[in-house]
């Protein structure tokens, strides 16, 4: 690395230590608002297998939708999207927000994911660059199993980075 570039906060993240679970992964001032960004780590990073692209894509196009049409959040979602690791995704959100605070979207949107049917929003040629790629079956089950085993009932070390 270049000695006059600084490392970036998420490469700082032992990612050996790192469990499933919602971490505020930054803070940043904008004007006079602030943007947090949440680290939703639905996989053990290098412990458990990678979600696969067509989950991925699936996932980030109804949680999008879900979050975009959410009464209570949807003035304050920035951008959802996946971690190009593959073992997670990234919720940007306006306001000084602790992972505490954003668990019950979460939650409400991986279990909206769980029991979708249909067709999935913007997976046509005219709205979405690889509208091919998209695994609904497995975007669901990726979905509820994260719902189940970190989300219901989630304890406080899978909402603090581990150090």
């Amino acid at each position: 690395m270049d000695k006059d570039m600084k490392r970036i906060a998420s490469f700082s993240v032992d990612h050996n230590l790192l469990r499933r679970g919602v971490y505020v992964s930054r803070r940043d001032a904008v004007g006079d608002s602030m943007v947090t960004t949440l680290d939703i780590r639905t996989k053990r990073p290098n412990r458990e297998p990678i979600m696969n692209n067509g989950t991925m894509h699936a996932i980030e196009h109804l949680g999008a939708t879900f979050l975009r049409n959410n009464a209570e959040w949807k003035d304050r979602v920035i951008y959802f999207g996946p971690m190009g690791c593959q073992t997670g995704f990234y919720l940007l959100l306006t306001g000084d927000i602790q992972s505490r605070d954003a668990v019950g979207l979460i939650g409400d949107m991986f279990r909206f994911i769980a029991v979708y049917e249909g067709q999935i929003p913007g997976a046509s040629p005219a709205e979405c660059g690889h509208y091919l790629s998209m695994d609904l079956p497995m975007a669901k089950y990726e979905s509820e199993k994260f719902l189940k085993e970190v989300l219901e009932g989630i304890e406080d070390s899978r909402l603090i980075y581990p150090s």
